[in-house]
């Protein structure tokens, strides 16, 4: 063995390094390695071991998991391109970066799900001063970050946004920077004169994301000092905290003179002032120059500076090792990965503040990210050169993408936001309030305070209503606004507490793990009727789409009822007025048995579940099987919904017709044969007091078992 091979282990030394950085291993042929818990025994010994564990102890928080069998997964090596430089022939400029693959780490992810997020990929890179033994240019190779972040290498950043993406950069949700602009009451911390001010018209800012923490009111601007704080030198950095600080340097840095930081531009203390700030989120973050977010440690709050900005506030996690004379360094986490290492991550309120800026600057505890809608560039990854393809060791946050339809926009922000963390539960509407606004500009939709109300968005309402509970989430409401006297309706999502999806076919057969809107195929509701903040019975248009329906056998049809409803249709007969945000609509109404059903990936997850699957059954004979006996016929399986755990559910349960689907396999295809699009979206409600009724889940059930049931005819009053 040779004196470069000392440091490294049996099995490393085997492997001829640089030969496969110069020729790659395909995926075919990949190497085996050990297990990772050799691996990280021998990490003390070997330096190519040493890499591999400084990856999976940095990132993997094994104490999270000790009872896992670190055994269980096998380590092999393959090799990834990484890239070619345009212009160049293809296997000239070739290059390639070491990859780890583990067998059995998909075991981990579903005895613990939290380590999806953490248990990135392992990638090892070859750095720049070894760039030249391969005939390389140095642009696909590491770079050795410093103790501050190189304002030069950001500016950079922006510039090659700013001169090769146009208009794909100019907003996140594709609204027109032109015609919109700050309204007069937004304020900007001027950093020249240090004062805050009433934003100049069509200035360029930078904007600010953090976490607060729980940090005091003593630095806010309040109603007794922003008078004080208007004038040159008003405001004093020696009462802020040092994120705030350090976002104020950092923008002096970058030679810009604006930034909107919420506790200073918005005068705290004063519930109109924030109203209305709330209320253009989507231009505030829309139309900032960039945006600074502080994404670093999952106990940040406001106290701490920003990673890099100033010597001495960060401490370099990049480790490299010489292996057969190469320079090796484990591969920074994805920008995905980093996030989901951060507080920042966890909180509502930050989502929209990402999702709406169309360039950002992440301080993660790692190093320094650049996203905007086309590139993402970090430190220690050089891949500025325009005459790079990246070959995807970068990843987006996947925040900033704009889907081609407005429903699939509305059902990603609504998953994001409700897995995240409020200190005002209460607040979840207000959080999510820049998204919508911003849906309602880039797709057309109309007014936002009348598109989305309560959360909801009224405008696809035969989708909005499919919202499903997180199985593992307790169904309880939320604590109310001080603000908002009325209790939020039941069939509002944002009235519970937890997470909220939308999902298919597969929550229905106890898969939770997809994610897609769920399919209408026909619309049933038209029109629908609120009761407004007034008191008054208001109707609205929500857009239907229409689907012919051909059988594959001959069958009836389901024939919803239609037609306006008049005067006396609307009141219920009660001695008081009706509540705001009362839904009320026609459709039919039966009532069937239900009997809750254990799912094999129900009882094998760690966590309790709270909202489980049920058998809809109905004692009526389905059309298949004969009712000339005289006895009782027997339950037959309708449907399937999914309903909460944590309350006593009588054995029946009243269900309402909202849409047609298009599902299988949640019903006994025996009695009930599938045919193209037999299959109903149903509600199932319960009886509140006076004829309001109450959301209680949702189902799906045949539509030949629901027209055997003899269902009526009904106009709902839902609270």
């Amino acid at each position: 063995m040779s004196n470069k091979d000392t440091l490294l282990c049996s099995i490393c030394a085997n492997l001829d390094f640089y030969k496969i950085f110069l020729d790659g291993i395909p995926e075919t042929e990949e190497i085996p390695l050990d297990t990772l818990s050799s691996i990280l025994k021998k990490s003390y010994q070997c330096s190519f071991c040493r890499l591999i564990a400084f990856h999976v102890r940095r990132t993997w928080m094994l104490d999270n998991f000790p009872h896992f069998d670190l055994s269980r997964i096998e380590c092999r090596i393959l090799s990834q391109n990484c890239g070619h430089l345009r212009g160049y022939p293809l296997p000239k400029f070739r290059c390639y970066r070491l990859h780890i693959n583990m067998e059995g780490l998909q075991y981990l992810w579903e005895r613990y799900p939290a380590s999806r997020a953490v248990a990135g990929s392992l990638r090892i890179h070859l750095m720049q001063e070894d760039a030249f033994k391969f005939g390389r240019p140095i642009d696909v190779h590491g770079r050795r970050l410093k103790d501050v972040v190189d304002i030069n290498l950001v500016k950079n950043w922006i510039n090659i946004c700013q001169e090769n993406h146009g208009d794909d950069c100019r907003s996140a949700r594709s609204m027109d920077d032109v015609d919109r602009k700050l309204p007069e009451f937004v304020r900007v911390v001027d950093v020249v004169s240090m004062s805050v001010i009433p934003a100049p018209s069509r200035c360029r800012y930078v904007a600010l994301s953090y976490v607060w923490g729980d940090i005091g009111a003593e630095y806010w601007t309040a109603k007794d000092n922003v008078v004080e704080r208007s004038k040159p030198g008003g405001l004093n950095a020696a009462h802020l905290p040092e994120t705030i600080t350090d976002s104020i340097l950092f923008v002096r840095q970058l030679g810009e003179r604006y930034i909107w930081i919420d506790a200073l531009c918005i005068i705290q203390d004063d519930s109109q002032d924030k109203f209305a700030q709330i209320q253009i989120m989507d231009l505030v973050y829309g139309l900032s120059y960039l945006t600074i977010v502080t994404a670093s440690g999952k106990t940040r709050t406001a106290r701490d500076p920003l990673p890099g900005c100033r010597p001495r506030t960060r401490t370099s996690q990049q480790h490299i090792e010489v292996v057969q004379g190469l320079h090796l360094y484990v591969g920074p986490p994805r920008l995905r990965e980093a996030l989901a290492m951060s507080a920042w991550n966890t909180r509502c309120w930050t989502y929209q503040e990402s999702v709406l800026s169309h360039r950002r600057i992440y301080f993660t505890g790692q190093q320094v990210y650049f996203e905007c809608r086309r590139d993402v560039f970090c430190e220690d990854i050089i891949a500025e050169n325009q005459r790079f393809i990246v070959g995807g060791f970068l990843q987006s946050s996947g925040d900033g993408v704009l889907h081609s339809h407005s429903f699939a926009n509305y059902l990603f922000a609504v998953k994001e936001c409700t897995r995240r963390n409020l200190t005002v539960e209460s607040d979840v509407v207000d959080a999510i309030t820049g998204v919508t606004n911003a849906l309602a500009i880039a797709f057309g939709l109309g007014d936002p305070t009348r598109v989305f109300q309560y959360g909801m968005m009224l405008t696809d309402l035969h989708h909005t209503l499919l919202w499903q509970h997180d199985p593992h989430t307790p169904r309880s409401r939320r604590s109310l606004p001080d603000r908002d006297s009325s209790p939020r309706p039941s069939w509002a999502w944002a009235t519970w507490r937890g997470a909220i999806d939308y999902l298919t076919i597969f929550r229905y057969e106890g898969i939770t793990m997809n994610t897609s809107p769920p399919e209408v195929v026909e619309t049933f509701v038209d029109p629908w009727y609120i009761v407004d903040h007034s008191g008054d019975i208001v109707q609205f248009d929500v857009p239907r789409k229409h689907q012919v329906i051909y059988p594959r056998m001959p069958k009836t049809s389901y024939s919803p009822p239609h037609g306006v409803l008049d005067t006396t249709e609307l009141t219920l007969n009660i001695h008081r007025p009706l509540e705001p945000s009362t839904l009320i609509f026609r459709t039919t109404s039966s009532h069937f048995g239900i009997a809750r059903r254990a799912r094999l990936s129900e009882e094998s997850s760690t966590a309790p579940i709270h909202h489980g699957l049920f058998d809809i059954l109905s004692t009526t004979s389905s059309p298949t099987v004969s009712s000339t006996s005289a006895s009782s016929p027997p339950e037959a399986w309708v449907g399937t919904a999914v309903l909460p755990l944590d309350h006593a559910l009588p054995t029946s349960l009243e269900f309402i017709v909202l849409s047609r689907t298009d599902i299988r396999g949640v019903y006994d295809e025996e009695s009930f044969p599938f045919y193209l699009e037999c299959s109903l979206h149903v509600m199932a409600i319960s009886s509140q007091n006076e004829g309001l009724m109450e959301r209680v889940g949702l189902g799906i059930i045949h539509e030949a078992a629901w027209i055997a049931s003899n269902a009526k005819e009904k106009v709902v009053f839902l609270r």
